[in-house]
């Protein structure tokens, strides 16, 4: 091998390594079942003939059944997988996996009869496989699978599609798998946040006659960071002055653990006590801490009022649920960023079964009738943590969402235009967290408009707890859809503390110096000082939030204060004109 070629090789090594460092992730999702499949994502990634140009090459049939290519008549070309015996028989490719990168998945999946729920897994020689996640796929239209893997281990996998009826066809069309190191997922990370979380502003200073004022001195300081990163709290900070100081030097936002909850307000039938939940509310109101209402209804049987049992009739149900929505909404109205209306409704239906399947609609239509200020809230756990769990998948929570919107009723009309919240818990078991599922579910619900918040992330205890903590929350900062993350610890008070941030003294554990850390990323502690150039002009790139300006020209003595809103799209361009000479300026 000549010297030539082999600096040919390395020089073409180091071009492809800089090409993937580069390589952007693709965002774009769908809830809707559509006629026609979107291209392929990435190319197909490492797939072969991942859009089926070349009939069945590359793919084989695992287990039982055949393929079948399809052609539809725009001239599409799709494989069939028939004649299936078992759930796991489907069409499938073999593919290399890397341990510790980062692969994205997507497909486009349509059933031949029905509906019917279909997962991706990639199956190992040993009988081991890693899911990578689940769509509705419907009969006549084509719905995207998106989710993803990160590799615990390095080797071959069989790329296969699994769905219960073993009656249906599985129908694919153009398949992706992408891989990517964890240095181009954290550099794409990087690239994210400094697109969606920062804004350069423009400052252009002059004096009253528009003159404009070289050397100018421009001090901004952040007053509010604009991403909303809070913690949860309980009773105990009430009569804690360190747990207050802690808390209310670094969140912003917060929702209560129990005390805003029906079994809480109401522990005994008829007899409200309010007086902890309005102390709590008071505190965060004087230290300017936006508060999530959390929760009105829950559809877990286990968490009612000890009061409300089996031999309690549909009517006093509907009665009770009533009164405490009236209750607790009414007394709050105004106060309250978010409400999460009906918590924990993919997993559980104890209205549901009790007062109709269309009570939760009602639930949210009534909770907006009664305060229109706070965005209304679907809150449910599994959904971006665990693919496995079919009860919450993106695509039924999708589902659950369009049902709720869509629901109409003729005394009090439609829900179309309620200010719906979309809140994933996040609340990740021990071991490593699958980011790239994480990332996709939220790509996936993101695309249907509404405010997307990580209601309640927590990391089970466990080998690297604070690193994955710190996974976690950097995947949710740096996704352009994601609005606000309230994390969600168990408290240093009880038995056991299974994600504590700090000790009973309020000093940090590991995992509070990681939400330190990025809490100092998200924000803007220190003052950033500018000059004006010649023409008076100055600029900055500045996290998204809150600033007060101060600009001083010394030179004319002149001054000016000014607060500023950076919002990524309305404060790109500043004109501060400074009075003349102020006597009360200290300069």
């Amino acid at each position: 091998m000549n010297i030539s070629f082999l600096l040919w090789h390395a020089c073409f090594l180091l071009y492809l390594g800089d090409t993937l460092q580069a390589l952007s992730y693709d965002y774009s999702a769908t809830t809707e079942c559509l006629e026609e499949a979107w291209k392929v994502q990435y190319g197909g990634g490492i797939i072969q003939n991942p859009e089926f140009n070349n009939g069945v090459e590359g793919w084989t049939v695992f287990g039982q059944g055949q393929l079948e290519e399809r052609i539809t008549k725009d001239g599409n070309r799709f494989i069939a997988a028939l004649n299936r015996t078992y759930p796991s028989d489907s069409l499938s490719q073999r593919v290399q996996l890397q341990k510790g990168k980062i692969y994205t998945f997507s497909a486009w999946i349509q059933i031949s009869k029905g509906s019917e729920i279909i997962s991706v897994k990639f199956r190992s020689s040993s009988g081991n496989y890693l899911h990578g996640g689940t769509v509705i796929a419907e009969q006549g239209c084509w719905s995207m699978l998106k989710g993803g893997i990160v590799a615990n281990f390095s080797g071959p996998v069989d790329l296969t599609f699994e769905t219960k009826n073993t009656l249906d066809e599985i129908w694919v069309d153009n398949v992706s798998l992408r891989p990517f190191t964890k240095k181009q997922w954290q550099s794409h990370q990087e690239k994210t946040i400094a697109k969606v979380r920062k804004s350069k502003v423009k400052f252009n200073v002059t004096n009253k006659d528009n003159n404009e004022l070289a050397g100018a001195k421009i001090t901004l300081k952040q007053i509010k960071s604009g991403f909303p990163t809070g913690c949860e709290i309980n009773q105990n900070i009430l009569n804690n002055s360190k747990y207050q100081d802690w808390f209310a030097s670094r969140f912003s936002v917060t929702a209560f653990g129990n005390e805003m909850k029906w079994y809480f307000t109401e522990k005994i039938r008829g007899q409200e006590d309010y007086t902890i939940p309005d102390a709590m509310l008071q505190f965060c109101e004087q230290k300017k801490i936006d508060v999530r209402g959390h929760n009105i209804i829950w559809d877990d049987p286990t968490f009612q009022p000890t009061w409300i049992n089996g031999e309690t009739s549909p009517q006093e149900l509907k009665d009770a649920a009533e009164k405490r929505m009236k209750s607790v909404v009414s007394r709050y109205k105004g106060r309250l960023i978010h409400w999460d209306v009906v918590n924990e409704n993919l997993h559980f239906s104890f209205y549901e079964n009790k007062l109709g399947e269309n009570v939760s609609a009602e639930f949210y239509a009534r909770a907006y009738e009664l305060d229109q200020k706070p965005v209304l809230f679907m809150n449910e756990y599994n959904t971006i943590e665990f693919s496995r769990d079919e009860y919450s998948i993106p695509a039924k929570y999708a589902r659950k969402l369009k049902n709720t919107i869509s629901y109409y009723e003729e005394k009090s009309g439609g829900n179309e235009t309620l200010p719906m919240g979309i809140g994933v818990q996040s609340r990740f078991g021990p071991g490593q967290p699958n980011i790239a599922y994480m990332r996709a579910g939220m790509d996936y619900l993101a695309s249907m408009g509404f405010p997307l918040w990580l209601t309640e992330l927590f990391v089970d205890k466990g080998e690297n707890q604070a690193e994955y903590l710190e996974d976690v929350l950097r995947e949710g900062y740096s996704h352009p859809a994601v609005e606000g993350i309230v994390i969600w610890p168990t408290s240093p008070f009880g038995s056991e503390c299974k994600m504590c941030l700090t000790d009973l003294n309020f000093n940090n554990t590991p995992n509070g110096d990681v939400v330190d850390k990025l809490i100092e990323e998200f924000r803007s502690s220190k003052s950033l000082e500018i000059s004006a150039n010649v023409q008076g002009i100055s600029e900055a790139v500045l996290l998204n939030g809150d600033y007060q300006v101060t600009v001083r020209h010394l030179e004319t003595n002149s001054y000016a204060k000014l607060k500023l809103k950076v919002t990524g799209n309305s404060a790109d361009f500043v004109h501060v004109q400074l009075d003349a000479f102020d006597p009360h300026v200290c300069m």
